[in-house]
């Protein structure tokens, strides 16, 4: 399996995030990437290459243009007005308030931001497109080698068309998905086992039909991002039952996880898609600080048998899984259990 990285990631690591009303380092920080190739490495999972440099025309095509201008210039935004720390919002427009760009920085952070953790640094912008372009790097090889793998750092699936936060900017999954489509796929089937919902990925495409989005997690009544997950979300217009979720509760084990994965996967089959894109977060795991899922590390290495039984070139896209060493664990074991059953 090839496997894509960039060490220019490193550019984005904020100082601090609240949690639970106090400030602490990030949870989504370098050492998670640290980890994982760690691990990639010493399990031989394959070779580990820089991207191309970043194609933009998927990235517009997923993210809309005032959006991609202000996480462009936010920092020189914000530098230019003399803030000492990384930027933050102050305020969102909530309900019953008018919700128009402002021109003062920030307002515009309020204005395109769904989470307050996700700050903002003088590297952001080169950290998200670095990201996105080991995703298309890798989307471009998967229908080749059938399978591939897209270290992505920062994450993405919690970005929309024209919103940040959840530590993502740019969707990466979306833009490999929009990727793949253009170069002459007829339908991708996107499968998020990340444990907070993909938020971004589902407004993306929940008005088109050429993408299907299966996603496992958290229902929304308990976690993170809270306003979008719900079962009854089935997609709109064209895009009606190409949106499938499966929330499920606190202290859920792989038993009742996999029976979803299992449901999520046989609407994949039916759906019949061109190329499976994993939207990959290993914070399903018992330990993982922000999660309440119950997995254990074997368990990873058996749902990477069931994604392979799908038959299907499948590209994996890096999500979240956080600040614990068994990060780079998980997702060699979900990667390997996927080889194993494909042959390799």
């Amino acid at each position: 399996m090839k496997i894509y990285a960039s060490h220019e990631h490193r550019l984005h690591f904020p100082s601090g995030e609240l949690y639970g009303g106090t400030l602490v380092r990030p949870f989504e920080c370098p050492e998670r990437w640290d980890y994982i190739t760690e691990q990639l490495k010493a399990r031989q999972i394959g070779p580990i290459t820089p991207p191309d440099a970043l194609d933009m025309k998927p990235v517009e095509a997923i993210h809309s243009a005032n959006y991609l201008e202000f996480l462009r210039n936010a920092w020189e935004l914000w530098s230019r007005e003399g803030f000492d720390g990384e930027a933050i919002p102050t305020v969102i427009p909530a309900r019953r308030m008018r919700q128009r760009e402002p021109t003062h920085i920030d307002g515009k952070l309020g204005y395109y931001c769904m989470a307050l953790e996700t700050a903002i640094t003088a590297g952001t912008w080169q950290a998200a497109c670095a990201s996105a372009a080991v995703a298309i790097t890798a989307a471009r090889q998967v229908t080749e080698e059938q399978s591939a793998f897209a270290l992505c750092r920062p994450p993405g699936h919690h970005a929309a068309s024209d919103l940040y936060g959840g530590y993502c900017f740019l969707n990466n999954a979306a833009i490999a998905a929009q990727d793949i489509l253009h170069r002459g796929a007829a339908r991708v089937a996107i499968l998020d086992v990340d444990f907070h919902h993909g938020n971004g990925t589902q407004d993306i495409f929940y008005q088109r039909d050429d993408v299907l989005f299966v996603s496992l997690h958290g229902r929304p009544e308990d976690a993170f991002p809270h306003f979008l997950g719900y079962a009854d979300e089935t997609g709109e217009g064209a895009g009606d039952g190409f949106n499938v979720n499966y929330p499920m509760a606190p202290a859920t084990g792989f038993d009742e996880w996999s029976s979803a994965l299992d449901q999520g996967l046989a609407a994949i089959r039916k759906y019949a898609p061109d190329v499976l894109l994993v939207s990959l977060g290993v914070d399903t795991y018992k330990d993982d600080p922000i999660s309440f899922f119950k997995l254990e590390s074997d368990d990873f290495s058996r749902y990477g048998e069931s994604i392979a039984q799908a038959g299907l070139p499948t590209l994996f896209v890096m999500e979240g899984g956080y600040a614990v060493e068994e990060i780079g664990i998980n997702t060699a074991n979900v990667l390997c259990g996927y080889l194993q059953r494909r042959g390799h």
